[in-house]
């Protein structure tokens, strides 16, 4: 039994919710530019000339990339052979989330009663933490602070059995013409299939964490991935939603078994300031 340390956890997470907020991932960067090159719009060029220049003053100045620093969504995947000592693991973590939005002066957005006085937390607590056991000693901690406007932008589906693919590509690529402008394209479009309705939710929220435009490895759903995106950049939304050809960087899929009864299609959607770093302790 290996043991990691409750204090060692919360800097970790706190380090990473700030990097996360002020440092955009090489994936990332070099999708912004592949698309900066692809675009034929001069106003979605313009557009993703000032993100990337955003980006650059973010990481060279260590302020936020965007105002919104979003819900605080935390995945670990906790070895079972891992004892967390000194002090409770999701306390922990909620502390690092703490010192994050506090030193890094990081936006506070978290309420505590969402449907009656909408009092602000102030601190950004509590995390939204989705932790999976796994073999191994290991603790592997991942960040994402998920801005609002996409967030508000997530649909879930309940299809028919009959639907099939092209029910999910019609489901999906019509949650992306819904959506416009508002979740700020160029877009990551995670995409959750099978299991139950909260399966498909938590697989298309993971599914934006996967290496941006890097094909999910069964072929069949990275053939999948191909025809959403490449259905979605023939909208014409474009960056911002100024037109253009690129209103998405990359589609990530996930599919789980599910009931002989059910097709459940969840869409999460990411915005352009894809914010997300890990670490493993």
């Amino acid at each position: 039994m290996r043991e990691i340390k409750a204090g060692d956890v919360t800097e970790a997470v706190a380090n990473l919710f700030k990097q996360a907020n002020y440092e955009l991932g090489e994936d990332i960067l070099n999708a912004l530019k592949q698309a900066r090159r692809e675009e034929e719009s001069p106003p979605g060029r313009e557009v993703i000339d000032t993100i990337l220049k955003n980006a650059d003053i973010a990481r060279s100045e260590r302020i936020p990339l965007c105002q919104d620093c979003g819900t605080a969504v935390v995945f670990m995947e906790l070895g079972q052979d891992v004892h967390i000592t000194g002090g409770d693991l999701y306390n922990a973590i909620n502390k690092g989330v703490r010192q994050a939005y506090d030193e890094g002066y990081l936006r506070k957005s978290i309420v505590a009663r969402p449907f009656s006085i909408r009092a602000n937390t102030g601190d950004n607590t509590p995390a939204v933490i989705h932790t999976d056991i796994v073999p191994g000693d290991k603790l592997k901690i991942t960040v994402l602070p998920k801005g609002g406007g996409a967030e508000n932008m997530a649909r879930l589906g309940m299809l028919l059995p009959a639907d099939g693919r092209r029910g999910v590509v019609e489901f999906v690529v019509g949650a992306v013409e819904e959506a416009w402008s508002k979740p700020c394209p160029p877009l990551i479009i995670g995409v959750g299939i099978g299991g139950t309705a909260e399966k498909a939710v938590a697989m298309a929220k993971h599914a934006l964490l996967r290496k941006v435009g890097e094909p999910n490895p069964d072929s069949e759903i990275a053939d999948l991935e191909r025809e959403i995106l490449e259905k979605v950049n023939n909208l014409g939304i474009g960056p911002m939603g100024y037109g253009g050809r690129i209103t998405a960087l990359a589609v990530h899929a996930e599919s789980f078994p599910t009931h002989i009864t059910s097709l459940p299609v969840a869409v999460n959607l990411q915005c352009h300031s894809a914010r997300h770093r890990e670490m493993v302790l």
